[in-house]
């Protein structure tokens, strides 16, 4: 079985959390895309990890992979690594795999990217972290790639190659261009190469091969739907394709592999960063609801925006990602809010629209059109099952999934991993 999950929203739906309760019914766990500007936090007793690259899943007996689609940054990867071998996990190369062709985030990408970022006029809300300009550089084919870094002279050949150019850029955005050619940041990358050297893969070829002996595949995105660089709201986007066909191609699966699509949706909705957001709360009930989801990125700290429940967005990434199935997290946290707001159509330039306008200057414009449910006053963390929470509490989950139309197997009303259970 081959599923690939994907955030509905814009990213920090809790992916992570249910990654990791499912991973225990899979045999590999592949991240496909972003880098470690995506953050998930998974949570076992009293033992929280704080992740940008590592998929979940490492915790069971899956085996865990980065894919050719990621940029990634191996300090960062290896200071996770660190961290996870401090709680007594290591991953072994028998255990985690990332391929040959994963495109290495250099100092120079993190260089560009804040002082690009900081030029701009109207922000767009990086985190700074050099996946946009890594990016670039795979597009240009001026990448360096997983099986570069692990090859020394290889390394060294290719930045000489890219050195006058990297250089001119960073000195037209008034940068420091000596990082481009610094020597001992060469010789850190050059001992990061050699550590990651023994976990490169065939990402493509094991999935295909795991698919083919019929064992099963969980492939997990980054980031949300709407942050997609084609679909999202341009150009308040991340730099690549988080949608669920984006699975496929970046990591070399054939469409008709796949058997389900599962989205992970908040019970309302959140936004880090520049960007519309038509139905955000800026009263005493949006800073509720971000104190009570404690709604601080993963990857930034930043806070995040908080709305009610947007159908028409969510209409969008039911037919951008084809969702088999979804899973609703953190309705915990609209306990006591009464009346509870579902956005179910827009009221635009005078006429009422239910799916949202292309244009981003559009769907900024939106004004949200509400109907009102009933809410529930009772605390719903002790819940472990469907049927033992509030009626209100059901009739919310049962009125969202009427009218996505797409069925709701997963409710999540905490953290940890026993609370999450099937509806």
């Amino acid at each position: 079985m081959f599923t690939i999950i994907t955030g509905a929203q814009f990213g920090d739906e809790g992916k992570g959390k249910i990654v990791d309760l499912m991973s225990g019914d899979y045999d590999l766990v592949v991240r496909f895309q972003g880098g470690d500007n995506a953050g998930h936090t998974v949570k076992v007793g009293k033992d929280v990890y704080k992740l940008h690259l590592i998929p979940s899943g490492f915790l069971l007996d899956s085996r865990v992979l980065i894919g050719p689609g990621t940029v990634l940054n191996p300090a960062v990867l290896a200071q996770e690594m660190d961290m996870l071998a401090e709680g007594g996990i290591e991953l072994t190369p028998e255990k985690f795999g990332i391929d040959a062709k994963a495109s290495i985030i250099m100092p120079y990408h993190v260089e560009l990217d804040g002082l690009k970022e900081s030029k701009r006029t109207e922000k767009i809300g990086t985190t700074k972290r050099g996946i946009g300009f890594a990016y670039i550089d795979k597009v240009a084919r001026d990448e360096i790639c997983l099986a570069d870094l692990a090859d020394p002279e290889k390394l060294k050949r290719r930045l000489s190659e890219l050195a006058p150019s990297k250089e001119a850029t960073i000195r037209e955005l008034d940068g420091d261009a000596a990082i481009v050619t610094d020597k001992e940041l060469i010789e850190k990358y050059v001992e990061l190469g050699h550590r990651l050297a023994p976990y490169i893969t065939d990402v493509s070829y094991e999935v295909n091969k795991a698919i083919e002996d019929g064992r099963n595949v969980l492939a997990e995105g980054a980031q949300g739907t709407h942050l997609d660089v084609i679909h999202g709201t341009q150009k308040f986007v991340t730099s690549s394709s988080t949608v669920a066909g984006s699975a496929c191609s970046n990591l070399g699966v054939g469409p008709t592999k796949v058997d389900e699509v599962l989205g992970i949706v908040k019970a309302y909705i959140t936004r880090v960063g520049e960007g519309p957001l038509p139905t955000e709360l800026t009263d005493e009930t949006g800073k509720q609801i971000q104190q009570v989801g404690r709604e601080f990125g993963t990857t930034t700290g930043r806070a995040r925006r908080c709305g009610w429940f947007d159908l028409p967005l969510l209409k969008k990434a039911i037919y951008l990602n084809g969702y088999t199935s979804l899973a609703l997290t953190k309705l915990d946290v609209l306990s006591k809010l009464d009346p509870l707001r579902v956005c179910v159509s827009y009221e635009l330039d005078g006429r009422v629209v239910d799916y949202p306008p292309e244009g981003t200057a559009e769907l900024a414009r939106c004004r949200p059109v509400y109907e009102d449910l009933l809410g529930w006053e009772s605390d719903l963390t002790g819940v472990k099952s469907f049927g033992d929470m509030p009626e209100a509490a059901q009739q919310y989950v049962l009125y969202l999934e009427q009218k996505m139309g797409v069925p709701v197997t997963y409710v999540s009303v905490g953290p940890d991993r026993e609370q999450t259970f099937r509806k």
